[in-house]
């Protein structure tokens, strides 16, 4: 079974610099719009990615087992991620720039609404077993606000498909620190 092992940092690019850097380095950097909903089963997700004109779509199912994330994911035809969209829940857009880095892979999404960025999130994949992150990319460093604790849920995806819930978030998390 795949298991998910992430770390996930909350980011701060209010004015787009990030963002803006990261297309800069194209291709280094890829590039992916994606377009996602969350079905009415639990854990279940479809996903549109379109890289520099190459379109994919994935079927996800997702969810903790035994203390550990697994995620399943499946290729599916665009005529199958129309109909499945039909059933969709929460939805949302966003942007995403990867960076290899060793045996570990970096995706920082730009969670948008009607074109502008709401949110910026950063999530580090790293091998089954690995406790600590690796040090951010130097591009990214400057911007990281704080490391998400494992589990917490309030940074979740599906969450922050919800840009108010996003905005609220986003100050009372700061004012924590």
């Amino acid at each position: 079974m795949p298991i998910e092992n992430e770390r996930k940092f909350v980011l701060d690019d209010p004015r787009g610099e990030l963002e803006r850097a990261l297309a800069a380095v194209r291709p280094a950097i890829r590039r992916a719009a994606i377009r996602q909903a969350y079905l009415d089963t639990v854990g279940l997700r479809i996903r549109r990615f379109d890289r520099d004109g190459t379109v994919s779509h994935i079927f996800s199912y997702k969810r903790p087992v035994d203390g550990a994330m697994v995620e399943i994911e499946r290729e599916i035809d665009a005529q199958d991620f129309e109909r499945l969209w039909t059933l969709r829940r929460e939805t949302l857009e966003k942007v995403r720039y990867t960076i290899p880095d060793g045996e570990c892979l970096w995706d920082i999404d730009f969670f948008k609404h009607e074109g502008r960025t709401y949110f910026a999130l950063a999530e580090v994949e790293m091998p089954e077993g690995r406790e600590e992150p690796p040090a951010p990319p130097a591009i990214l460093a400057p911007h990281i606000e704080f490391l998400v604790a494992r589990g917490d849920e309030r940074f979740s995806s599906k969450k922050l498909a919800d840009p108010a819930y996003a905005r609220r978030l986003k100050p009372s998390v700061a004012a924590a620190d």
